[in-house]
Order: structure tokens, then sequence, then C-alpha cells
């Protein structure tokens, strides 16, 4: 963990919050609201046994009414939470739902998914389970077939002593929440992780989460080992995963596609081939079948200086449009920008959220939030997320790997945000941000 509570860098990241305090004009925002809290303490790592004391690891899903769907974790209770809420920002549940219901094991970074009526409510995580391999991470699932009043008990998919839901970088770095979930039109179900050790995984329910398939292996090996996988759903129901790869400081983007749910899929070339490092990639479909992506991207290598670029491909994967840089900011406010999120509404606008950092090699402070109102041609200039820099809530999390899940709109561009916030051995927080979009996005 790293303190840095200079009054200097409080006093500029004021000064960048104020500048910067008016977010999209096309995006009426609400009010921020903390739905989950707790102490500020992490002690030394021992595995299970550590002494962490706070909330973190956020995620969220809407739906089409305006339901709004979060989980997050409770270090201190080593359980995952649910909760519902209304288009009005008020909790639907009388008190959170625990989701994972291993108060042992440590339960971390979160995905979840929601049927178009919020009936159904599936969830995907990192269980730091011990299974006998150099690293512990298995990952398991949960869904709830009442909106989230209840939930099965956890099955693990993974069965793994490789590390699952690591994404690898080089030996001694990785990121935690290296997985993702989605949900085909026809509410078919796809997991996909990383282990540490390498592979790549994927598989995939037909029966709303009833049953997973065996894991198949995409790709991965000890060397080259694959990290942040991210999947796409088109309405047809054809699957897209992407992903980019460790200890290689030239990574590029890869893309695989299946034709048939999921039972096969091939290989496509990179998305685009360069010098620099490529990372943390995100997917998306529109309705015309044009896949959307947006990832970060180091000219100089592994661990430098990111900015965020975007891509488009209208024939399947095949091929993609040249990328183009979506991120900025004036010389001196932000070192670095990392780990974008990706969301479409229902005429295909575009919304990107991604991490600020203050000093590329410390925690993000910051989220930018970029619009394009004419399907990826064109973005407007990004602007801060309200109340996403603010000197008295500390960085940003997660203190285990953003390899997260941040953003959702729904087709009426009804927009969600999470975050979590930590403060050395003050507070932690998490908090849901809800926006409205206009019928267009104007650039």
């Amino acid at each position: 963990m790293i303190r840095w509570t200079s009054s200097l860098a409080m006093i500029a990241l004021a000064v960048i919050a104020a500048l910067a305090r008016a977010a999209s004009p096309d995006v009426t925002w609400g009010a921020t609201v903390v739905i989950a809290s707790g102490e500020g303490h992490r002690g030394p790592w021992r595995m299970n046994e550590s002494e962490y004391r706070f909330v973190d690891d956020p995620t969220v899903a809407i739906t089409e009414s305006g339901i709004g769907g979060v989980a997050w974790a409770d270090q201190s209770r080593k359980d995952l939470f649910f909760q519902a809420f209304g288009p009005d920002g008020r909790p639907r549940l009388e008190q959170p739902v625990n989701v994972s219901r291993s108060p042992k094991v440590f339960s971390w970074l979160p995905r979840i998914v929601m049927s178009p009526r919020g009936d159904d409510v599936h969830a995907l995580w990192q269980e730091i389970v011990f299974a006998g391999g150099t690293h512990g991470g298995e990952i398991f699932y949960a869904r709830s077939l009442d909106g989230g009043r209840t939930f099965s008990d956890p099955l693990n998919l993974s069965h793994t002593t490789g590390g699952a839901g690591k994404g690898r970088l080089t030996a001694e770095l990785w990121h935690n929440g290296s997985l993702d979930l989605v949900m085909g039109p026809e509410g078919n179900l796809y997991a996909a992780w990383t282990e540490y050790e390498g592979s790549l995984r994927f598989n995939r329910s037909m029966d709303r989460g009833a049953s997973f398939s065996a894991p198949i292996r995409i790709a991965g090996a000890r060397g080259s080992p694959a990290r942040g996988p991210a999947l796409a759903v088109d309405s047809a129901g054809a699957v897209y995963l992407a992903w980019t790869v460790g200890e290689n400081p030239a990574a590029d983007i890869q893309l695989a596609k299946s034709s048939d749910q999921g039972c096969s899929f091939q290989l496509l070339s990179p998305v685009h081939r360069n010098n620099g490092h490529t990372d943390a990639p995100k997917l998306a479909v529109d309705g015309k079948g044009v896949l959307h992506l947006v990832y970060a991207e180091s000219p100089t290598g592994m661990l430098q200086r990111y900015h965020i670029l975007y891509a488009r491909s209208s024939d399947g994967g095949k091929t993609f449009t040249n990328p183009k840089r979506i991120s900025g900011w004036r010389p001196g406010e932000f070192e670095s920008e990392h780990f974008p999120a990706l969301s479409l509404d229902g005429d295909s606008n575009l919304y990107v959220i991604w991490e600020l950092y203050t000093r590329r090699s410390r925690f993000p402070r910051g989220l930018a939030f970029p619009t394009s109102g004419d399907g990826g041609r064109s973005f407007a200039a990004p602007a801060l997320v309200p109340g996403s820099i603010d000197p008295e809530r500390g960085v940003h999390g997660s203190q285990q790997g953003l390899l997260m899940r941040k953003l959702a709109v729904n087709p009426a561009g009804a927009i969600a945000i999470v975050n979590s916030t930590f403060w050395w051995d003050k507070r932690s927080e998490i908090w849901l941000l809800r926006g409205q979009s206009g019928a267009r996005v104007a650039n």
C-alpha cells in the first residue's frame, strides 16, 4: 500500500476538480450516494488471515427500467454484498444481501449481470482459495431469481491450482479481478477468467445459471500469460473475447470469436500491432453488429504512461479501424490514464470512463468520462466524473487490482457509475452516481 498525503498534492487535486467540475453537457447527473462505508485499515498480507478492514471492489449493472444493481466486497467480513437501487436512487432491499457467504475466505472483484427486467441477477467473483498451487484463486458463481433478495449457493467454476482470477504482468506483479461475465440475448451466460499460471479459460451456461459447462482453454501459457479478459455478445448470439498478454513489454490486444454460442472459438488477428504495451480491453456490440473496443496503451512499454485508445470493427472482428486516442488532459494535470470501461445505449451512443493518475506509480485519483454520439467516429472531450476527485476521500480502489467494471448504461441512456475510495487508517467508501443522457449525445 502506498501512502501519500502531501498538502501540495491535495491542493493540486482540489484545483483540478474546480477547473473541471462540469461534466458532459449532454448528461444530467444526480447526487453521489455512499452505499457502503468502513474503516481504512489494511494490514500486511497473511493470506486469509490478513487484517483487512475496509470496503472495496464495486461493480454495477442496470436494467431496462433503470434498476441499478451494485455488488462490492466488505473486507472485514470477507464477503460480497448486493443491493438494488431504483431509478430514484433508493435501495430496493431492506439490507444488502450476502452473496458469497464464505467468511473465512476473501471474496474479491465481482462482476454482475441482470436480466432486462431485473428478476435474474448473476454474480461472478474471485475467491482466494488456496488449492495447492503457487497462488490462491478460484472463480465462483451465484444467481438470484428474485431480484437479488436471495442467492443460490456459490458454485466453483474453475477447480484449478493455477491461481484463477489473477492477471499477471510479471512474476511479481499482477492484478486480481481478471475475469468477466456477460449475458446473451437469449439469456445464456458466458464467463471468462485468467490464471496466474497463464491460461485463459471460458465456460457457459445455457439454463440461466443452473449449470455450467466444463471450462475450455482459449489461450495463454506460463511464459505468455493471458490477462484482463473482456466479453461481448451481439444480437445474433456471436460471442467475442478480448484479452492482453503479460510478461511482454509489447503486448497487443488479442481477440477470439465464437459463432456457435461458445462451443468453440476462432482466434482472430491481433487488433493492432505496435511496439507499445496494450492493456485492459473492454468490448461492446451495438444493434448494427459493430464491435467497439477501448483499451489502454503505453507507447514506451509496460508500467509507463498510458493513454486510452478506441477502435471498432464492422466485419465481425476481422479488421478494425486504426486506433485513435480518446484521452488526454492538459500537461501536468495527470501523468497516466488507464483501465477503461465501456457501455452503449439503445441508439449506439458510446460511454467510456477510465482511471486518472496524478502519479503513474500510485493509485488513481479521478475518473474521466467522454461520450460519442456517432457510433465512435468522434468523441466529446473527456470531462471529470462528478465527485471522483476529492482530496478528502483518498485514493480510488480497488486495493486488489483495477481490472473492474464500474460503468453500466441501459438502452434509454440511464447511466450508473460506481467507485471505491480508500483513505489510509481513516475510512473507505463505496459510492454510486446516477446520470441520464439526452436522446442523442452531440459532439
